[in-house]
């Protein structure tokens, strides 16, 4: 696989422009109105976003197993397939949020507390590894590894906890669908 030149000041220009228009699209899914209807097959895209990140973390968990046995190959495989996963589930979880679907966790039930502390962290952290993850990219792809060791010491862990407090809120949540 060929690798890209560096031009550092062009790509993380670049990043962080990409990063702060997905983070605005994401809050202004909030502003919408609400669709009067939602089509069927909206209602299947919280799976296929849990499944989405699910895979994503077990590609996580294989990339770390590959480089620490130094295959460079199958690391950067990976980690292109995890990024290309990543940007599937933005795009359906949009999708899914453009039509105004909403549900809220039960207030009466105990395991609220911990509902809203996996969902609020992962909201936080999903916000912030954007950047992170593609910088990382960047930097591996450019092979400037110091600096992609340095990054990844931060982003990978981050990433990690995305995908599987995703996971997790999907999980606890979906019996409360509506629809």
């Amino acid at each position: 696989m060929p690798e890209l030149r560096a031009n550092d000041k062009f790509y993380l220009r670049f990043i962080y422009f990409v990063s702060a228009v997905v983070f605005l699209v994401v809050v202004l899914l909030d502003r919408l109105p609400k669709a009067g209807s939602i089509p069927d097959w909206v209602v299947i895209l919280p799976a296929i976003n849990a499944s989405l990140n699910g895979t994503t973390f077990v590609l996580l968990l294989m990339s770390f197993y590959f480089i620490k046995r130094k295959n460079v190959a199958m690391h950067r495989k990976l980690n292109l397939l995890a990024c290309i996963l990543s940007t599937v589930f933005l795009l359906t979880y949009v999708t899914f949020h453009m039509f105004g679907v909403e549900t809220k966790y039960p207030a009466d039930s105990p395991l609220r507390p911990f509902y809203l502390f996996v969902l609020i962290t992962h909201i936080i952290l999903a916000a912030i590894v954007l950047p992170l993850v593609l910088i990382s990219l960047y930097r591996g792809l450019t092979m400037q590894v110091e600096l992609h060791r340095k990054i990844v010491k931060w982003s990978y862990p981050v990433w990690l906890y995305v995908t599987l407090s995703g996971v997790i809120v999907y999980l606890m949540i979906s019996p409360h669908y509506k629809f």
